[in-house]
């Protein structure tokens, strides 16, 4: 796709779902007593995995092609049945982790499996507390790498200090926790999204949160739970960053999720001094959802590390961005995970923006960038990663000259982006 700077940017968009809740509510619909209906679920690559993979487990699952209303027929919490073929996550990390820890405590045989990208990711951070709990697994390079078997049975509540904050690990171990003898408690170094926590509790499941701790006890039953998914705010990033970065721009974003173990980036936006503001905020299902405006902006150098990243784990690629047209030096810390994501997403951030003419330095945990530059246009690559894909088109919407940006990848979690591309920025967007 060819990219190009337009002369303003105007748009009200409605972005997609939010794909974490989706995940989550076909999932834990699954084990639950009854039918539900999710209203707005996100069609893309990644949730239609987990659909089959459910699907491959013996859940009902009515989703026709380009719906977005689901039906999930739940099976209880005891009802799934023993895939006959290899359970084949695509490109999900989310999928293959939760389901983990889902198969953990059911006494069937699977292995579980996804494309190149999944297959190198880390799952030992899964596999190591699942065996505490008295699980059977095993994977590929010393117990680290996919495909994973995995022989569920009898479990047992475990305490778990997570060596990171990851809401993927926090919830397989809450899942097996469903099943497990005793009580099961995690305790992260920084708050993850806590979608999981949020869905289990208004379907009656036994669980407590408090600060970065969670536990759960076993459960004796689960309720369907219907419910609407807000959109994502990690898709709405790119047009936050957008219309932030741009010298004639102004967006609205309608429905978006507004959690807070999730604004991460509003709040470094924020502290850029970005000119936004959240609209009709009001609650779906649970989570907190408003409209958000954004227009052109003065953004300044900030710093984000500690209890600021996992909140914005996804959209740090898209801060880089920003930093590139703030006053002063943009720091980003404490971001390690950032290198074991679709790509290695410090070095792919680093790469892409430097092509472009951007003054940005990769450290060992995240990067540096000065600015204000003046970006050029490139021919640039997605690597096969949404959100490196998205980052390269949004750069080039704001650069100087022509972007190509290829193997971008968009659909796996955002298959209208083009589309809303061109909507807002009209002229901008090319066909290849």
């Amino acid at each position: 796709m060819k990219v190009s700077r337009p002369a303003a940017v105007r748009a009200v968009i409605d972005v997609p779902p939010d794909k974490s809740i989706s995940h989550r509510a076909l999932i834990f619909n699954a084990i639950a007593d009854g039918a539900a209906v999710i209203e707005g679920i996100l069609d893309s690559e990644d949730v239609r995995s987990t659909a089959r993979c459910l699907a491959a487990l013996g859940v009902p699952i009515e989703w026709p092609e380009g719906s977005s209303a689901a039906r999930v027929t739940g099976q209880g919490l005891h009802g799934l049945f023993e895939s006959d073929d290899v359970l084949d996550c695509g490109n999900s990390g989310t999928t293959m982790r939760l389901l983990l820890g889902l198969l953990a405590g059911h006494p069937l045989l699977s292995v579980l499996t996804g494309d190149a990208s999944l297959r190198s990711r880390p799952m030992a951070r899964v596999i190591q507390p699942l065996r505490e709990m008295g699980a059977a697994l095993m994977a590929r390079k010393g117990d680290t790498l996919a495909p994973v078997v995995v022989k569920g049975g009898r479990l047992r509540g475990i305490r778990y200090a997570s060596p990171v904050a990851s809401a993927q690990v926090k919830s397989a171990i809450l899942l097996a926790g469903l099943y497990a003898e005793g009580e099961t408690a995690v305790t992260e170094p920084g708050r993850s999204r806590d979608h999981t926590e949020r869905m289990l509790a208004a379907m009656g499941a036994p669980i407590e949160a408090e600060g970065a701790a969670v536990r759960i006890r076993p459960a004796e039953r689960l309720a369907a739970l219907s419910l609407r998914v807000p959109g994502d705010i990690s898709s709405a990033a790119p047009w936050l960053v957008l219309a932030a970065c741009h010298p004639d721009a102004e967006i609205v974003l309608r429905g978006v999720n507004v959690n807070p173990t999730r604004t991460g980036l509003l709040d470094i936006l924020r502290a850029m001094g970005a000119d936004l503001e959240l609209l009709e905020e009001r609650e779906t299902g649970g989570e907190p959802v408003a409209d958000i405006a954004v227009r052109s902006s003065s953004l300044r150098a900030t710093t984000v590390s500690g209890e600021l990243v996992p909140r914005a784990i996804d959209e740090l690629p898209l801060v880089a961005l920003a930093a590139c047209f703030a006053d002063g030096t943009t720091v980003v810390r404490d971001a390690a995970e950032l290198r074991v994501k679709e790509s290695d997403r410090v070095r792919t951030v680093v790469e892409t923006l430097s092509r472009m003419g951007a003054d940005i330095r990769e450290l060992e945990d995240g990067f540096e960038v000065r600015g204000p530059v003046r970006l050029s246009g490139a021919r640039l690559s997605g690597r096969g990663d949404h959100r490196i894909g998205m980052l390269a088109a949004i750069a080039g919407s704001l650069a100087d000259g022509e972007t190509t940006v290829s193997d971008d990848a968009v659909a796996v979690s955002y298959r209208s982006f083009w589309e809303h591309l061109a909507q807002a920025a009209p002229g901008g967007v090319a066909a290849r």
